[in-house]
């Protein structure tokens, strides 16, 4: 049975979000892409006051990348990798991951963060499987809408299980682990043995805390 070394990614793995890092990479190489800013801002607000749910946050944000060819695209997250994601990752999270691939872990990184870019981080050698929230193609073109559900609380397990289940993987759950920033990763923290919240600001009685930089 394989153990897991499961990774949520914005500010598990990354200083900051990925989906604005994106947008502002982007918006450097087309500023025209500043209209889309007040979207930002009130998709944020929007869902803070409950207007909107997180998948209508997302979706309202993400117009940004409406219309944009696959090969385009894929040329795009390539650059953006490149010059600014790999650049976000903490330190302690790479030491942590080639720790576990050492020790004989199966590195997942499981995200509400989009697959399109997420898929680059498989450029780094440890890493087995990444599952993100999916985005819905028309005519070889990029939309704003997801597919299915995002990938985000409960929805992650589901995700994994599956994903499991269609790779005919069996996991020993009691001696795997995750690492989050977040307690909307409980339903995660509850399927393993050890869990790890990174960065957080607060004590916890039962989840051990790690302070990456």
């Amino acid at each position: 049975m394989e153990r897991l070394a499961i990774f949520d990614v914005d500010y598990t793995l990354t200083k900051s979000e990925t989906q604005l890092e994106l947008f502002l990479f982007m918006l450097k190489k087309n500023p025209k892409l500043i209209v889309h800013a007040f979207r930002c801002i009130y998709s944020a607000l929007f869902y803070i006051l409950r207007i909107y749910t997180a998948k209508k946050a997302k979706e309202s944000f993400l117009r940004f990348i409406n219309g944009i060819e696959e090969k385009d695209m894929q040329d795009l997250v390539k650059e953006f990798y490149d010059k600014r994601l790999i650049s976000l990752i903490y330190d302690d999270a790479m030491r942590y991951i080639k720790k576990c691939k050492n020790d004989g872990y199966k590195i997942y990184l499981i995200s509400a963060s989009y697959e399109f870019y997420l898929n680059e981080l498989y450029k780094i050698k440890e890493v087995d499987r990444i599952i993100g929230t999916k985005i819905k193609m028309k005519d070889g073109k990029y939309s704003n809408l997801i597919d299915g559900e995002n990938c985000k609380g409960e929805e992650k397990v589901k995700r994994l299980l599956l994903d499991l289940k269609e790779n005919n993987i069996d996991v020993d759950f009691k001696n795997s682990m995750v690492f989050s920033d977040s307690l909307s990763d409980l339903p995660l923290f509850n399927l393993v043995g050890k869990a790890y919240l990174i960065n957080y600001n607060k004590k916890h009685a039962n989840i051990e805390i790690l302070k990456w930089r």
